[in-house]
């Protein structure tokens, strides 16, 4: 099929690069043509395992082979449960909604916290984000999306929702009244620019719940499933939410969501209040089941936090290398960004040119969030090509 063809029929809602991709192999995407594409975008934070990985190709061919993918939620799977049992232990949560995405996974977020809210006080419904947040694209989230661009033309959107300063917790308590049920945040940033809450943040955001009866949720679709170093990034910063969403890497590449819940979050919702058709469908749990296994094992977390460290390093080197070009350097484990001082696309694009995938983050960040089995050597054949581009761009 053509790229013409794609223009034809799919909808606008890319800017998409002039290339088929066919097959994957390890770290590497292979275009219709033949050419490899050394790959740190993982399918937007989505590839944690790579292509062709033996275990979990593995996995998803014996759930194939017993001929039951989907069987609704109006039944158990005994994926599901294992995913649900599993899931939960990993992340230091009790109960789990399973759903197909981020977005769904916050949306739930919101209508729980918004339940929990009406049930204890009349018009306690207020939710506060973070301005520079992104939470996905359905009406809740979006609104819940402190980034104008994302709201503009998609008038009216739901009521409700007030922004603070990330990182300032001042500007947060400022907002905070008996009419609000929850906050929140990311613990890093994506959209934003690859922007890591600080500690204190967050254990401050944790006492004003705690004291003002909100609840606190973690939205992890991009940082969850292994990719700060740890199985969540709340686990790094010794602070636990009420409410953890996940996606992204959840099932490995399967498209996946889930919220997770805590203590006074687990009994809001009863049947009837929400539901996904496809949520925890058997082919998704059986993805979430190999991935659990897989970060399980304190020495995948243990790579990922040495190829962090190694990618993060090297990146300082180009940092100080180019400094007109470059001016910071953020992120954590396997989610890493380049501050640039030119447009990012300019980077992406000859990047692309030369066989490495790398996408921007806000309006001055190179991201790079490649499959957690990176090795040390896929780290210096990126940063190789990143640096000839940068050279080629000083002149």
């Amino acid at each position: 099929m053509s790229i013409e063809e794609g223009k034809t029929y799919l909808l606008d809602t890319y800017a998409q690069v002039p290339v088929v991709f066919s097959s994957g192999e390890g770290m590497y995407l292979i275009d219709e043509d033949g050419n490899r594409y050394l790959d740190f975008v993982g399918g937007i934070a989505v590839n944690a395992l790579g292509y062709k990985d033996p275990g979990f190709t593995a996995s998803i061919e014996r759930v194939l082979e017993q001929g039951l993918l989907h069987c609704s939620n109006l039944y158990y799977n005994s994926e599901a449960i294992k995913a649900a049992k599993g899931l939960t232990a990993l992340a230091d949560m009790e109960r789990v909604f399973f759903c197909n995405s981020g977005a769904e996974a916050n949306e739930a977020a919101l209508k729980l916290a918004r339940k929990f809210g009406n049930l204890h006080a009349p018009k306690k419904n207020q939710i506060i984000s973070m301005v520079d947040s992104f939470h996905g694209r359905t009406y809740g989230a979006i609104t819940a999306t402190g980034q104008a661009k994302y709201h503009a033309n998609f008038d009216p959107l739901p009521q409700g929702f007030s922004y603070g300063v990330f990182n300032d917790l001042s500007s947060i308590a400022q907002l905070v009244n008996e009419q609000v049920c929850a906050i929140i945040v990311e613990p890093i940033q994506g959209e934003g620019g690859i922007v890591p809450a600080k500690r204190e943040f967050l254990q401050g955001l944790r006492t004003l719940c705690d004291t003002h009866d909100m609840l606190l949720i973690f939205d992890e679709v991009q940082t969850g499933m292994g990719r700060s170093g740890k199985p969540f990034a709340h686990q790094v910063y010794g602070v636990k939410p009420d409410i953890l969403t996940t996606a992204k890497a959840l099932a490995g590449g399967i498209p996946a969501g889930a919220m997770m819940t805590g203590g006074k979050a687990n009994t809001v919702f009863t049947p009837g209040d929400h539901a996904s058709t496809f949520g925890g469908n058997v082919l998704a749990a059986a993805g979430i089941n190999e991935m659990v296994k897989r970060l399980s094992d304190a020495s995948f977390t243990d790579h990922v936090q040495e190829m962090g460290g190694y990618l993060h390093g090297k990146l300082e080197g180009l940092a100080s290398q180019f400094p007109t070009l470059c001016s910071a350097v953020r992120g954590m484990g396997l989610i890493q960004g380049l501050v640039l001082t030119i447009p990012p696309r300019t980077v992406v694009d000859a990047c692309f040119a030369k066989g490495l995938l790398v996408l921007s983050a806000g309006s001055d960040v190179l991201r790079f969030v490649p499959p957690l089995v990176v090795g040390q050597a896929e780290v210096d054949a990126a940063i190789a090509i990143v640096q000839a581009v940068l050279a080629d761009l000083q002149g």
